[in-house]
């Protein structure tokens, strides 16, 4: 039966003891995992301290379903994760190139519907945000702040691509 497991905070770092907390194993169990799973590389500081990031928690908190609520062995959660982590930076390169191949070519012509952000509609109809904003094609602000918009996406989503 899957264990629930504490929300992880919104820090930087966190040492084993709050890792072990988070994930639910002791932390002679993370540095065994570290010796098994190439992955799995937390900082070392001062007296060979560890500080794990956030995806490194997560990647325990994969490793730990696989081993305790899956059943897999030390090797197959290993080849797991190395699939798993293969799929990912596949997915990652297709939503690259995907993202490399719009070009100022493929921004909105005149005339289409475009929502530019801090534009509102007139209305204070919640169904009437859905409704997109005509863009003028001599506006290059407008381009400008289109353009600025989806790099900020992709650089907020470049994480989990």
């Amino acid at each position: 039966m899957e264990t629930l497991l504490p929300p992880i905070p919104a820090k930087r770092y966190f040492t084993i003891g709050e890792v072990g907390d988070l994930c639910g194993v002791k932390p002679h169990v993370l540095r065994y995992w570290e010796q098994e799973f190439a992955q799995l590389r937390p900082m070392k500081r001062r007296g060979n301290r560890r500080y794990y990031q956030h995806h490194e928690v997560l990647m325990i908190r994969r490793i730990r379903d696989l081993l305790y609520d899956q059943g897999f062995t030390i090797s197959g959660a290993r080849n797991r994760m190395q699939e798993i982590l293969q799929a990912e930076r596949e997915r990652k390169r297709h939503a690259q190139a995907l993202f490399d191949g719009i070009d100022a070519g493929d921004l909105p012509d005149a005339g289409d519907d475009v929502l530019l952000e801090g534009d509102r509609p007139e209305s204070s109809d919640p169904a009437s945000f859905d409704r997109p904003i005509r863009i003028d094609p001599d506006d290059a602000h407008g381009l400008g702040l289109l353009r600025r918009e989806l790099s900020e996406i992709r650089a907020l989503l470049s994480p989990w691509t």
